[in-house]
């Protein structure tokens, strides 16, 4: 008798968990839809690994739209930024080793950098708090230069901040980085991710940072052309020395694959991914980040990792043994930041402990915009705005002004930014955002003066003074 009803407690059990993980599944499956299809993102590939089992995995839309090509298991997406995460393991493999420290200055791989250069550190370059001037932000810097040339005229760009001050997302630290493995390695960057990373993968994993590569199961980058209202192929060649930042195009099951060996501790022992994962300490106090890996907080809880493109991101919840992982190959909207929206959302889905409640309001308030009648989702932010008071959506209005901007939607954008100045009569960037909108819809005076606003709460905002100089100009003519 105690043999049969512990049989039947154990068919309950595991049915009573069958189903909820269908049910799960099923809300999954409803959100990666309507995120797909507000967004008009072309195709994507989602996962959750959680305690070591893949618990979902699956493949939306196409890979290539010239071809409804669907995704599927084989197709590859560009990582974009979320390839720094690679970079990051590779780099704490070679501090493993004993090859590398990230006390040790980069001028000890590094050679003829200028004085100021010299004593920043690895642990700078991972943590962005370098102060290096950005290589990518300087016109006269272009990818088509040897490497020596573009170095000899960064070093004449001004630092943007002293070492370890701030945080300060910035290419140029990672285009170091990159050299630092190649000299200690003696091989080139992509040899040494792919021998200690992917060391039994034929194929799935590859390197390029041009989008005009052609590979045969994916690799492209669909951008969208809001004047067209088409997606086309992206053509932006970011270079070869940007493989370390951008460089990555991975199918879902080898990233599945990396991850797994991650958590096995086949890659880092656990004491060095607990040091990879230790916030670095700015002294400024201005960011909460780790050395290469994004820190975010989802319900009091901490996760770790990486954003690309506004198209990918990787999350590790470390406490809830969760990993999610979100690749797709383009969407509409790319300033909404979709991606990591989809990663705090599935949490939440998967275990009801990472609910956000405020993230989940930023989400309904970009839907809102997106999907309803712009007075209508004015209303149902006011009555979200009221019912919490206490929460900020001043960055959350701004994005989606300029976004509506962007694609042409000016008197909304403009209704958006004149909801943010008066929700926020104190932040200067509110009032510049609003008079760029008026500048754009060509109403000068109405620019003019809130540029004169933004600049009065906001001394240092450089675009009010650059924009009241070129409207001065224009309302004189």
């Amino acid at each position: 008798m105690k043999k049969i009803f512990f049989t039947v407690l154990c068919s309950l059990v595991f049915l009573f968990g069958f189903g909820q993980d269908k049910i799960t599944e099923g809300k999954i499956d409803a959100y990666l839809k309507e995120v797909i299809e507000v967004n008009e993102i072309p195709g994507a590939a989602v996962a959750v690994i959680k305690n070591g089992k893949i618990i979902y995995e699956k493949y939306f839309g196409e890979s290539s739209l010239e071809n409804q090509k669907p995704v599927d298991q084989n197709t590859g997406f560009r990582l974009f930024s979320t390839t720094k995460i690679i970079t990051n393991v590779a780099i704490f493999q070679l501090i493993e080793n004993g090859k590398l420290s990230l006390e040790d200055p980069i001028s000890k791989y590094l050679f003829n950098l200028p004085k100021e250069w010299q004593d920043i550190k690895v642990g700078n370059l991972l943590s962005h708090s370098s102060g290096l001037p950005n290589i990518v932000a300087f016109d006269d810097i272009p990818i088509s230069l040897p490497y020596e040339k573009r170095i000899e005229i960064l070093a004449t760009k001004p630092m943007e901040f002293i070492t370890g001050n701030e945080y300060r997302y910035n290419q140029t630290n990672y285009l170091f980085l990159t050299r630092i493995i190649e000299k200690i390695t003696g091989q080139t960057f992509d040899e040494y991710i792919l021998q200690n990373q992917f060391p039994n993968v034929k194929s799935g994993v590859t390197f390029s940072s041009n989008m005009n590569d052609v590979f045969a199961n994916g690799g492209v980058r669909y951008t969208y052309d809001a004047k067209t209202k088409k997606y086309q192929k992206g053509n932006t060649d970011f270079g070869k020395d940007s493989h370390s930042a951008n460089g990555m195009i991975i199918t879902l099951p080898e990233f599945i694959r990396w991850n797994q060996n991650l958590d096995k501790n086949i890659f880092l022992k656990e004491d060095t991914k607990s040091l990879m994962w230790k916030p670095f300490k700015y002294a400024s106090n201005s960011r909460d980040f780790a050395y290469g890996w994004e820190i975010y907080n989802s319900n009091n809880t901490t996760s770790f990792g990486f954003t690309g493109g506004n198209e990918t991101a990787f999350r590790k919840f470390l406490k809830d043994d969760i990993t999610i992982i979100f690749l797709s190959n383009g969407h509409k909207y790319s300033g909404m930041y979709v991606q990591s929206q989809v990663i705090n959302h599935v949490a939440g889905l998967i275990d009801s402990s990472l609910v956000d409640d405020h993230f989940l309001a930023h989400e309904k308030v970009n839907y809102d915009f997106l999907k309803l009648d712009i007075q209508k989702a004015i209303e149902n932010y006011k009555t979200l705005k009221a019912s919490h008071p206490e929460w900020d959506f001043e960055y959350r209005l701004n994005v989606i002004g300029y976004t509506f901007l962007n694609y042409g939607r000016i008197n909304d954008a403009i209704k958006v930014f004149e909801l943010n100045s008066k929700e926020n009569p104190q932040s200067g960037n509110a009032f510049d955002s609003l008079a760029d909108a008026y500048f754009n819809n060509k109403q000068f005076e109405l620019s003019k003066q809130n540029y004169q606003k933004a600049l009065a709460l906001s001394p240092d905002n450089n675009n009010a003074k650059e924009m009241l100089k070129k409207l001065d100009g224009m309302i004189v003519k």
